[in-house]
C-alpha cells in the first residue's frame, strides 16, 4: 500500500511542479483559460508533453506568452492560431483533421483495413486449395535412392 502511494505521489507531483505560482493570473476565470491552452499545446523540446505538464525553458515561456495574452483578451483560437503559425501544427496536442494531414489520420484504419482484406483472402484460398498428398518416389527415383544407400 505505502508503494503504491509513494508511485502516486511522484506521478502527480510532476505536473503540480510544471506551473510557477508567480506564472499564475489573479482572475480565476482567465487562469482556467490559460491552463486548457497549457494543455492543448505541446512542448516543442519535450515533444511528448503539454505544456502545461513541462518544465523546459520553452514551456516556462509559452506558458507566460499565453497568461499575457489571456490577460489581453486574445481568445483561444487567436492564442492557438498564434502559436500554430509559429511552430506549425506539430504544436497542438491534438492536431485538427484538414489540409495535408487528413491522410495521417486515414492511414490507421486504411491500413488495418487492407490487412484485414489481405487476411480474409489469405484464408479463403487456404480453405479452397486442394490437400496436396503426399506422393510416394517414382521406380526411377527409387531405384537411384538403393543405388546410392548401396555405395
Amino acid at each position: 500500500m505505502r508503494w503504491l502511494a509513494v508511485t502516486l505521489w511522484f506521478v502527480l507531483s510532476g505536473a503540480a511542479l510544471a506551473l510557477d505560482p508567480s506564472e499564475m493570473l489573479e482572475d480565476p476565470a482567465l487562469e482556467a483559460q490559460a491552463r486548457e491552452l497549457d494543455r492543448a499545446l505541446r512542448c516543442v523540446v519535450c515533444q511528448s508533453e503539454s505544456v502545461a505538464s513541462s518544465n523546459a525553458q520553452w514551456a516556462i515561456d509559452t506558458r507566460r506568452v499565453i497568461r499575457e495574452q489571456v490577460a489581453a483578451g486574445q481568445t483561444n483560437a487567436q492564442i492557438i492560431a498564434f502559436f500554430v503559425e509559429r511552430y506549425g501544427e506539430f504544436v497542438l496536442m491534438n492536431p485538427r483533421v484538414s489540409g495535408s494531414n487528413w491522410l495521417l489520420w486515414a492511414a490507421g484504419p486504411l491500413m488495418l483495413l487492407m490487412a484485414a482484406i489481405m487476411g480474409f483472402v489469405y484464408l479463403r484460398g487456404r480453405s479452397t486449395a486442394s490437400a496436396t498428398t503426399e506422393a510416394g518416389l517414382s521406380e526411377a527415383e527409387t531405384k537411384r535412392l538403393r543405388e546410392i544407400m548401396d555405395e
